[in-house]
């Protein structure tokens, strides 16, 4: 299995985004959001208050980088040319990045933001303040499909988040920890993916292993969002696991809804009530489904079992180099599409294939959650689901 994006891909993104140029008045487009430079140069950082700029012309690609950045930089082989400044604020990014573009005869602009987003206190000034400038959103529109390469990742990342769970399941026991047991098989499935992996695996992590695998219990676990409390595991607790893996900044999601020991009658019921929503879930994905159409289902479906006020969020949500991007399963998706306030049109609010989603309908009481997320792609001619540890009942209950 491939553990990384061809250069092809690369290529075929920057193509894209000239096109989008040249339709366009503007001379250059601009990013400041390190994903979407990431996507589309391949140079991963983490956002701080050192700015990262890229600029894309019908010739050159140019990345502007705080001077600690010029040798990663320097060696992606998708960018032209690099050019940097000392540290902020003494280096001053966005003017050196406006003389990097004024070197380049750019007089205008589409960029993803006017100047760097406010991160760790930086304040710098606009990039209007220098040339005209536009605003787009290439990119994001870009990531919502995703080519074969990038499921490929995405299915890779899968195969080790079921490992990584496996391992979660097996160390999970009455009075055991459960921050200890999260990093005891993240390590071991960390090390056995490196191990498999060797010299393929493109290192994307610093210190962490690719392979993340936890869970929230107790009370917590009625919070959607719910911390993982200092306490040990007792029998009647629920858990709300997650794993996932980084295969060259790709990410899948996995989660369950276990038990420590035998549930109750009505945890039983809840469990039941969601498997089948996510079942009905997984089954109405399709090329050409309507986004709201599977969110609506599933808020009738739980209306009828009378649970409807139990539920709090959507249905999924798409990912990729993010770990929730558009478009979203959501029952108001159709209408954002068709509103003034955005630059969607009604056609974005159905499933294509190339659309990666989680899927993740919940139920939440004032006691536990309840909550299984499978990752699943849409095909020309259905679904693919990637992740595929079990998810009926007996398969997660800990005895």
């Amino acid at each position: 299995m491939p553990t990384e994006l061809p250069s092809s891909e690369f290529d075929a993104r920057l193509a894209a985004v000239r096109d989008r140029l040249a339709a366009t008045d503007a001379d250059a487009g601009v990013w400041f959001g390190a994903t979407a430079i990431e996507y589309l140069a391949g140079f991963a950082h983490v956002q701080t208050e050192r700015p990262v700029v890229l600029a894309v012309t019908s010739g050159t690609v140019a990345l502007v980088v705080p001077r600690l950045e010029r040798e990663r930089a320097a060696a992606v082989p998708h960018v032209d040319r690099v050019e940097t400044y000392f540290d902020y604020p003494d280096g001053r990014p966005v003017e050196t990045a406006a003389g990097v573009l004024a070197d380049l005869g750019v007089g205008s602009v589409a960029a993803d933001a006017d100047g760097a987003p406010g991160v760790m206190g930086y304040q710098g000034p606009s990039l209007s303040a220098f040339l005209d400038v536009d605003t787009q959103s290439w990119v994001d529109r870009m990531r919502w499909a995703k080519s074969d390469a990038e499921i490929a990742l995405i299915r890779e990342s899968a195969t080790w988040a079921n490992l990584g769970h496996r391992r979660l399941a097996e160390h999970t026991e009455p009075g055991a920890h459960p921050a200890t047991v999260s990093q005891r098989a993240s390590m071991e499935a960390s090390q056995a993916m490196l191990d498999a992996l060797g010299d393929r695996y493109v290192e994307r992590v610093r210190g962490d292993g690719p392979v993340a695998a936890g869970y929230i219990s107790g009370e917590e676990t009625r919070l959607p969002h719910g911390h993982t409390p200092n306490e040990r595991l007792e029998r009647g607790d629920v858990v709300v696991t997650g794993a996932t893996a980084n295969v060259d900044g790709y990410r899948s999601e996995l989660e369950r809804t276990m038990f420590v020991g035998e549930p109750t009658d009505e945890q039983a019921h809840l469990f039941e009530v969601m498997l089948e929503a996510q079942t009905l879930a997984i089954e109405a994905l399709g090329p050409g489904v309507a986004l709201d159409y599977v969110d609506d289902a599933v808020d009738d479906y739980l209306a009828e079992q009378g649970v409807a006020d139990l539920a709090r969020h959507h249905v999924g949500h798409n990912i990729g180099l993010g770990a929730h991007e558009p478009p979203y399963i959501d029952a108001g998706w159709s209408d954002h599409c068709d509103g003034d306030h955005t630059d969607l049109a009604p056609d974005d609010a159905t499933m294509e294939p190339g659309h990666v989603y989680t899927v993740e309908p919940g139920l939440y009481t004032d006691d536990a959650g309840y909550r299984h997320s499978d990752t699943v792609a849409v095909t020309d001619d259905g679904t693919e689901r990637l992740t595929h540890y079990p998810r009926d009942l007996e398969s997660n209950v800990v005895r």
